[in-house]
């Protein structure tokens, strides 16, 4: 994408827009307390020695903590999403959350070679910002979107989903995006999968192709290793008309607003419902998956099938379903976490903070809790974070409710 421009402050235009999107959404009148749970000084791959922190990685400002997983056991997933800079030594890694504090100390998955850029690009893992990890089948599937900061166009091979093994790191799968995917518009952002049918579901935002953007849901099935797109240019995944991306009082890069469609995607615990956001919009929308799973089932068809579930009441990044099957949704424009309750069908803001710098991506912690990544990326996209000032977190929020199971 081209490079933003320095956000001001507009605080008018926050006001009026932060009025207009809670005009038809509730809020909760005492919100749940968030924890800073890990604060990391930038990112460090490098082993620590004598118990001292190790040394932060040179270019850390351009590596921001994106994509947030746990496995069963606890262990921390993350991706570094190769969007500022080609630089990161990895793309995806697991995160050692004993450390709470120094630089993140992170472990290329499955390794640094496996992580390389200059690896074959079928094979080697370029720029993951969605993944996901499944605790039934012991794998993670890492969405590669192909292109590094630097490229107009993704090598051939490159737009991919990789399936690997939790335990060794090799690799289980490898499926080809290629011809579900524009290798120069596309813009891979995340998967949801369905780990007992084995279906992944990837929403393309398609913000390399801004301001027409090539939005769009592709389905993957892990058994023939075939992906197929639907709902091309759909305007249900497209950007709302007339909507400005806001965080913290102010525009999202105004004069090069940030124009992303379909983002945030997730799956109700029994794999039948899928649910997704967009980013430069509002709502948030459902559709039951057999009509995706349907080989033969038209656009047109599957169109008439989704639900708007409602205005959010902010802009939005990542989604994450619970055991219980509420939705939680990331607010980057109130700097929080909204939850969505499929049986009561009521949307609140439950928990928000001024110290969350851009939510992004919520996990369910093995003990139930939600945790979610808050890095700023919005100014990190920007440039306007200085060398040795960024802060990657860990938000915690307590749910009370019983534990993910694998759907």
């Amino acid at each position: 994408m081209s490079s933003p421009l320095v956000v001001p402050k507009l605080a008018s235009i926050a006001l009026a827009v932060l009025a207009i999107l809670s005009t038809t959404t509730g809020h909760a009148t005492d919100t749940a307390p968030l924890e800073r749970w890990r604060s990391y000084a930038g990112v460090s791959w490098e082993k620590p020695r004598d118990g001292a922190d190790p040394a932060p990685f040179a270019a850390s400002v351009d590596a921001p903590i994106a994509g947030l997983h746990f496995d069963a056991q606890g262990t921390a997933y993350v991706s570094t999403p190769r969007l500022v800079s080609a630089g990161a030594l990895a793309t995806l890694s697991t995160l050692d959350t004993r450390a709470q504090s120094g630089p993140a100390r992170l472990t290329a998955f499955p390794s640094t070679a496996g992580n390389a850029v200059t690896g074959a690009p079928d094979r080697s893992l370029r720029n993951v910002l969605g993944f996901h990890v499944d605790r039934k089948n012991g794998w993670l599937w890492a969405l590669d979107m192909g292109f590094v900061a630097g490229e107009s166009e993704a090598p051939a091979g490159a737009q991919k989903v990789l399936v690997l093994d939790l335990q060794t790191g090799r690799t289980v799968k490898r499926i080809a995006l290629d011809g579900v995917a524009d290798r120069s518009g596309s813009f891979l952002n995340d998967i949801a999968v369905d780990e007992r049918r084995r279906v992944a579901y990837i929403s393309d935002s398609g913000m390399r192709s801004a301001p027409n953007n090539m939005v769009g849901l592709i389905v993957v099935d892990f058994a023939s290793g075939q992906a197929r797109r639907v709902l091309d240019k759909h305007p249900a995944l497209q950007i709302e008309p007339g909507v400005k991306v806001m965080s913290h009082g102010t525009e999202v890069w105004p004069g090069n607003p940030l124009l992303l469609g379909i983002n945030g995607i997730a799956l109700s615990p029994d794999g039948l419902t899928l649910y997704w956001t967009v980013t430069t919009g509002t709502h948030v929308r459902s559709l039951r998956t057999a009509i995706l799973r349907k080989a033969d089932a038209s656009d047109q068809q599957i169109a008439a099938a989704i639900r708007d579930l409602g205005a959010v009441g902010g802009n939005t990044d990542g989604i994450v379903t619970d055991a219980r099957g509420r939705l939680y949704i990331t607010d980057v424009t109130r700097n929080g976490i909204v939850r969505y309750d499929p049986r009561t069908q009521a949307m609140s803001l439950i928990a928000s903070d001024d110290g969350v710098r851009w939510p992004d991506t919520p996990a369910i912690h093995p003990d139930g809790a939600l945790v979610f990544t808050s890095s700023a990326l919005n100014e990190h996209f920007a440039s306007s974070v200085k060398n040795g000032q960024e802060r990657y977190e860990l938000w915690r929020l307590p749910l009370g409710g019983r534990k993910l199971k694998a759907n």
